[in-house]
């Protein structure tokens, strides 16, 4: 008997549809915002199809990079806050096109929730100010000091342009939403420099502390030494005064060049449950993430931390390079995890570039957004992570629609209707029930987004390519290059091919197998606009697939900026 389980590895691309492309824009016309010389600012106004209505991003500007602080009375959240990398624009700037591009000399906004899906904008959080930040505030996390204090480690610019590690804390502890931030008067706690080996320019985003063994606490900064990613540990007492061991790494790969955004957290070997960032010992594997700056992708590896070394060892065939898993295999970069002491879950975020030219950007007046929050865990294997959008994002679906058993035949395509296409939450499982016709997993094929490339969704096969197609004006609509693809190893004749889509305008999260593998594009289409949008289920190839189920749903509106 043929075993299915070795031979699909699945392309996502081909079965169910998580390969897409990205449409190139339009612009819509804008209010007049404002002018400087002969370019005019496009506001957050309906007139613009693009922005989202329930992923996060400011009314207007650049944002990038995030971090994290749940700051919990008991077991009851008072808040949750990001802060977002945005371009400082006071009264003189507020029109000024640059606002949609990236400056080093960048600020912390800051937004607040009491759910992660509704957020009230605050006033800016931490801006150049200070020796160690006075040209720009860079990335950084939160780490819950004892007696439920906040400290916010962060990258900041000094007047030599060298990259060092800052601390800030909430100036009132009483204030639910920590409002304003005190900058320490010890900053800079890390700096680089020959007597540590390390590069003024590639020495950035200090991770969430974690209190080691010896009351010591630990925290993890990316550098490179030679095209050599590096996690490096400083250690401290008192969370003010940081030593390291130049010799001492948590973890390095050779030829993988600067790791931004370092993460590193343990996971719970038998539980869904997230784990607060210091547990070590039985029934925990940790994980270490790196944001691969050459590439722009987020890798990540499972392994062991050695707590009496410091070092942190890969699983066996588990690489740490660019050949190995990532949280996400389409646009999603500069990801940070928070733990949620109050649900008892680890929480996965990241940052979603624009795909459009800088000169779009300018022209609508923002750019980049977040992606939903993400539960995440440890797969029952042991051999990759699972993620899945946050039971939060559930309040803001309306008008459900249902389909039971739909036969898909060959070459064929079934509208759904009755939803907001444009703005909506889709789950469906696609079942087989003959796989004589189907393909063998090529060994050659070891590069699921250039297969996803090359063969396309109109490609007929044995069985597929079939799944759903979004953001469509018509069935026979086209979309562009660049696509995205990923391997899914799943055993089709036991288990249902299941994906999951939340569609918002001009981003579209897919997650496979139940979380298993995800994907984030953005698509700017030119006629498929609100309610010209339409969803359909296809399938391309000659053998019929049936859908099991299909639930979609139109989603609310958030109130995000």
């Amino acid at each position: 008997m043929t075993n299915y389980s070795h031979i699909w590895l699945i392309c996502l691309l081909l079965l169910p549809l998580m390969c897409h492309g990205d449409i190139e824009p339009t612009m819509p016309d804008c209010e007049q915002g404002g002018l400087q010389g002969s370019q005019y600012i496009c506001l957050a106004t309906e007139t613009q199809p693009y922005r989202t209505a329930y992923h996060f991003q400011p009314a207007k500007n650049w944002m990038n990079g995030n971090a994290f602080t749940n700051f919990t009375y008991g077991s009851i959240i008072l808040a949750y806050i990001i802060f977002c990398d945005v371009v400082l624009a006071d009264v003189l700037l507020l029109y000024n096109p640059s606002g949609a591009v990236w400056i080093q000399n960048i600020s912390w906004g800051h937004s607040t929730s009491t759910d992660l899906v509704n957020w009230t904008p605050q006033p800016i959080a931490m801006w150049p100010s200070h020796a160690g930040d006075i040209n720009g505030c860079f990335s950084g996390s939160a780490t819950i000091l004892p007696g439920e204090v906040p400290a916010m480690l962060y990258t900041g610019i000094n007047s030599k342009n060298e990259q060092v590690q800052n601390l800030a804390l909430p100036k009132d502890l009483s204030d639910p939403y920590l409002i304003e931030w005190v900058k320490s008067q010890h900053n800079p706690l890390m700096i680089p420099g020959s007597q540590n080996n390390i590069y003024g320019e590639l020495f950035r985003d200090p991770s969430t502390a974690w209190l080691g063994n010896d009351g010591h606490w630990r925290v993890a900064i990316g550098i490179t030494r030679n095209r050599t990613g590096v996690a490096i540990i400083y250690k401290s007492k008192d969370f003010i005064h940081w030593t390291m061991d130049v010799e001492q790494q948590l973890h390095s790969t050779k030829d993988t060049g600067m790791w931004e955004c370092v993460d590193f957290f343990p996971v719970a070997t038998s539980s869904l449950n997230g784990l607060d960032t210091s547990t070590t010992g039985y029934g925990t594997r940790h994980v270490l993430k790196s944001s691969m700056y050459d590439i722009q992708y987020d890798y990540y590896t499972i392994g062991i931390y050695d707590t009496d070394k410091d070092i942190f060892m890969p699983d066996m065939d588990f690489p740490s390079d660019n050949s190995g898993l990532r949280f996400d295999y389409g646009r999603f970069y500069a990801s940070k995890t928070f733990y949620d002491s109050s649900t008892n879950r680890r929480i996965l975020w990241g940052w979603v570039k624009e795909t459009t030219d800088t000169a779009t950007d300018i022209m609508k007046g923002w750019s980049g957004l977040q992606a939903i929050p993400r539960s995440i865990w440890l797969d029952e294997s042991g051999k990759q992570l699972v993620q899945w959008p946050i039971t939060e994002i559930e309040k803001l679906r309306m008008n459900e629609v249902n389909l039971h058993n739909e036969l898909l035949k060959g070459d064929s395509v079934l509208e759904v209707h009755g939803i907001t296409c444009s703005q909506a939450d889709v789950e469906v499982s696609f079942a087989v029930a003959n796989f004589e016709n189907a393909e063998i997993l090529d060994p050659s094929w070891t590069d699921p987004q250039m297969i996803c490339s090359q063969k396309g969704a109109s490609v007929k096969g044995g069985i597929g390519p079939f799944g759903l197609d979004y953001l469509l004006s018509t069935s026979t609509q086209k979309i562009r290059n660049p696509t995205y693809g990923a391997f899914l190893d799943i055993n089709p004749v036991n288990e249902e091919l299941t994906l999951r889509s939340l569609v918002d305008h001009s981003i579209v999260e897919s997650f496979g197998g139940r979380g298993k593998t995800s994907m984030t594009a953005r698509i700017y289409p030119t006629l498929a606009v609100e309610s010209v949008a339409h969803l359909y289920a296809f399938n391309n190839g000659m053998e019929s697939v049936k859908i099991s189920t299909l639930s979609a749903w139109s989603m609310k509106t958030a109130q995000i900026g």
